[in-house]
Order: structure tokens, then sequence, then C-alpha cells
């Protein structure tokens, strides 16, 4: 019988107090954990939950803020909160690194990323230069970067999101650590590049046999990626076990509500329209390229060159009153461009957009001032769409005052309005700062529908958000878009969002729409390559739609 390993990673007994004036005493309290060689431990949670603390502990680098106050971070069986900074500064990059999130903020963005990585090598040692420049290039090949030695040379702007990532765990894989810490790696990524980089970080840690610590709040990815999981809330871990174990049979109705959050397979039915009424938005041949050279005499429009990107090729759609319509697609697929487009903040090159029997598409500005508050947009990040400098009640009072209310009124619809999205009336008067980012996604709703506009327009608003909060945002805007009958066009790279709200989808490709359905329809039986592209890579989604418990065979098999 073979002795069992010794964890990589041992965390005891964990207490870390929190500033006082805090919401809770504690960031991490009684955190018990352990990670063997070779195994992917998944710390599940919601923002806040403790997670990246945790994460944060075990590389040595927690803030002054947050002081220890019982517990031991044991890496390979040295106790990383007893060591000396100089001691700790020895094991980061060597014995435990750590892929971040944001790989923008990781990156120097004045310095060739080929560059950053030999700077870790050298930092530890490794000096000839001949030996750093071949492990660079070795590095770059083994984390599938195309054309290493010509990227090595770039800067971090001049690569994609996703190659950014694999730069960022080139310069983690450097020196071979025996833990890997990635800390929400793939949240900001299009669902093929993170099915990609799920699938390189699973890959090399099996080549290699690290330890992986996966910090995530989407159990979607846990089902791709974990061995066992915990499962944190309030900085306590509520449940630990294996990934099989834990989503065949969660213990903790917090992991249930995660886990119902992430596999939920409920669908529209389809919108209850009246089929032979003529549409509230149609969307006819509208194509257009950005970054094109316009002369500026009109008449050699004709002969204007073909320059600049064709974002959009020969749109064309239909939406009723009462019906939602998902765009799906990645990044540089089109679909911000025709949200913008739908509400003329961009003028296309051809086609029309037709709303309530209007070709807004041909309107001058002043001709569409008056005719804006029909059609809103709901943006995705209500940090940005809000002024920190007003308080949430003259946010959503300004358009109501431009439209002729009187402000006694506007004040009075403003508090409704924060009520109907389910805020306290006392959020009037506070500012964007004192609210969490799914109470700012709410304010922003509010803020929209406050002009009772007949069109919404939502651009990705709910991909920042933790899995349980894009649920209670989504069901919001499913009641109040029954409810006040709105037509919406809801944008996202996500599929699962969009089983979840959507009645029907338009997926979209390279600026044109390839295939369009209803929702259950498209996602059960998908017809284009592309849509079935989409489909595999985003993790979980065969759950979400299929409607049977997660089994122990949903988890992909990388080689």
């Amino acid at each position: 019988m073979s002795a069992t390993p010794t964890p990589v990673l041992r965390i005891e007994g964990l207490r870390i107090a929190l500033p006082d004036g805090a919401d809770r005493a504690w960031a991490v309290e009684g955190v018990d954990l352990s990670i063997a060689p070779g195994e992917v431990l998944c710390l599940v949670g919601e923002s806040g939950s403790g997670k990246t603390v945790c994460a944060h502990a075990a590389l040595g680098l927690l803030p002054e803020a947050l002081s220890v106050q019982s517990g031991r971070v044991l890496l390979e069986g040295r106790d990383i909160l007893a060591l000396a900074p100089g001691e700790r500064r020895a094991l980061r990059g060597n014995r435990v690194a750590m892929v971040f999130q944001e790989p923008m903020s990781a990156l120097n963005p004045l310095m060739p990323v080929g560059e950053q990585i030999a700077e870790v090598l050298r930092v530890h040692g490794v000096s000839p230069r001949a030996e750093v420049d071949a492990r660079v290039h070795e590095l770059l090949t083994q984390v599938g970067l195309p054309e290493p030695a010509t990227l090595r040379a770039r800067l971090p702007f001049q690569l994609s999101g996703g190659q950014r990532q694999r730069v960022v765990i080139a310069m983690a894989l450097a020196l071979e650590p025996a833990l890997l810490i990635a800390d929400e790696p793939t949240t900001a990524l299009d669902v093929t590049t993170q099915a990609q980089i799920l699938a390189l970080i699973r890959g090399l840690q099996r080549r290699m046999g690290m330890a992986v610590l996966f910090v995530t709040h989407d159990f979607g990815v846990v089902a791709e990626m974990a061995d066992r999981v915990a499962v944190m809330r309030h900085g306590r871990i509520v449940e630990q076990g294996t990934v099989d174990a834990v989503l065949r049979a969660p213990a903790h109705p917090y992991t249930r509500a995660l886990i119902d959050a992430a596999f939920r397979t409920t669908h529209l039915p389809p919108a209850d329209v009246d089929r032979s009424a003529p549409p509230l938005l149609t969307v006819d041949a509208l194509s257009v390229r950005l970054g094109a050279t316009r002369p500026l005499l009109p008449w050699r429009q004709s002969r204007r060159p073909a320059s600049g990107v064709q974002a959009l090729d020969g749109v064309s759609f239909e939406l009723r009153r009462g019906e939602t319509l998902g765009i799906v697609g990645e990044s540089g697929s089109g679909k911000s461009t025709l949200g913008r487009c739908l509400l003329r903040l961009l003028r296309p090159d051809a086609g029309r957009i037709v709303i309530a029997g209007t070709d807004i598409g041909a309107l001058p500005e002043r001709a569409l001032r008056p005719l804006r508050p029909r059609w809103q947009m709901v943006f995705q990040d209500p940090q940005s769409a809000l002024n920190p400098h007003h308080t949430v009640g003259h946010g959503i009072e300004r358009g109501l005052l431009a439209s002729g209310m009187s402000r006694a009124q506007a004040q009075q619809e403003a508090r409704g309005w924060l009520e109907d999205v389910g805020l306290d009336a006392n959020a009037y008067a506070r500012y964007p700062a004192q609210f969490s980012g799914g109470q700012r996604q709410r304010i922003v709703i509010a803020r929209a529908l406050a002009l009772r506009p007949q069109l919404l327009v939502a651009d990705e608003p709910v991909s920042a958000l933790d899995v349980t909060v894009q649920a209670q945002i989504l069901e919001l805007l499913r009641a109040l878009q029954q409810r006040l009958s709105l037509a919406m066009v809801f944008i996202t790279h996500d599929l699962r969002v969009a089983a979840q709200l959507c009645h029907r989808i338009a997926v979209m490709q390279r600026g044109q729409i390839v295939e369009q359905g209803p929702a259950q329809e498209l996602l059960t039986r998908p017809v284009h390559a592309y849509t079935q592209q989409l489909i595999a890579a985003v993790p979980g989604l065969a759950l979400s739609v299929s409607g049977r418990p997660p089994p122990a065979e949903v988890r992909t098999q990388v080689a």
C-alpha cells in the first residue's frame, strides 16, 4: 500500500483579520486546505468570499491591512508566513507562481513580452544569455503562441487578450514551480479563448505534474478543471470534496445555489407576440466599415476606397414587442458595433434600421434627438456608466427633466424605479461607489427604463458579475421586459446567459449573422459549424441545455 504523498500546499487553521469598519471581522476564518502533487483544487465562491486572500497567503503577498491572527501556510513543508521577506521572494516564481486575472495589469506595458519572461529567469539565477533566450523561445512555444521569435519582441498592447494570458502563463511556468495559482484567469476572455486557456493549463499541469490552486466563481469552469473542490463563503470553507461528489450531491445550500446558477436549465418559451403585426425593429442589410477613409467631396463618395475593417456585413433581423433577441459571438464579431448602430451612436454605411416605422439610419442628429428616449442602453460596466460625483437619484432624474417632467415628479419617478429594480428608496441620495457591482447594474437598468423606452439594448450587462448576481440581474431583466412589453437586444459572448434570457438567438462571426433561430432549438440543434464551436467551448453549457445533473464524464479530457 503506497503512502499518501506529502501535500505541496497545506493551509492549517488560517485566520486573517479585516481592518476595523469592514463588513465582517475576518477575511479568512479557520481555513484548512491541502493540495497534493499533480492535483487541481478549485477554490470557488463569490467576490468577497476570501478566495483571493487565501491565494495571496500562499504566495506571501498579503497586504499590510490584513493581519494573520493564527494558522500556517505550508509550501512543501515550509511555513510561508514565518519566512523572512527575502526567503519568500526566492520561492515566488521558483516553487510557487501565479497567473493573474487581468494579464494587461500583470505585464509591464513598456517592456517586450520576451524580455519580461527573461527577467523572471535572470532574477532566479539563470544568467547565460543563450540559455535565457533558448528558454524564452521554448516557453512561448510551449504555451502555443505563434511565431515566438517575432512575438517575443512585441509589447503587451500588441497582443490579444488570450495571447497576453498565455505570456503570463509562460512567465509563471518559467522555473517549473511545484504549485501554480490561477486567480480567475479566464473571466475576461471569450468562450473559445477561455476554453483554449483552460485546456492549456490542464494540459501543462498534467505534463509537468504540478499542483494547481484554481480560483474561480464559476462551477462551469470547475466541471472542466477540478479534481477536488472547496467552496468558500464569507471567509469560511463551507464544503469540500471530489468534483464528482460536489457536482452530483452538493451538501451546502450555498454550493447548490452556485451550481444552480452555473447549470441553470430554464428556457423562455417563445414570446407571446402577434407575428402578423409589424415588427418594432427591422434591421435590413446593415453594413459598417470601421476606419474607412471618407472623401471630403460628396460627389466622390461612390469612389470611396475600400479601406478599414468590415465590422458589419449585410446584417438583417426583425424584433417584435415583448421579444428578446440574443446577439452572440466572440470579441471582434461585430456585436457591439451592431448595438451602437441600433442606437445611432454610429452611422451605418449601408442598410436600414427601422424602429416603430421610422428609418433612423438616415436621420440627421437634430431629428434624432427627440426620438432617443424611445431606445435606451444598459452598458457592460456600470461603474464607468455612472457619474461618480452625482447621486444615483440625480443620474436617473436628468433624463426625466430633459423630457419635460417637473422636478418633483422626476424625483418621485426616480425613487419608484429604484424600488422597481430591487433597491431601497433611500438609495436615491447615495453615490455609485457606495453600491456593489450588482447594485450599480440595477441602477443603470433603472436609469434606462425611467424614460419608458420601446427598445432596450443591453451590451454584456452581466459579464463582470458573479454567477449568483448574474442570475439576479437576468431575472430582473426578464421580469421587467415581460411587464413593460419591451423589445430587447441582449449582446453577450456567453451562450449560457443567452439560454436563460433570450427567446431567439443570432450568432455573429466576422460581421455577419451566420445562424439565428429560437434559443432552445439553436442551442440543442446548431446547424452552423461556428455555432457548434461556440457551444462546445462553453464550460458546462451542455449541462445547462440538457437539464441533466452534472455527470462525472463532463470534464473535458485534454491530452
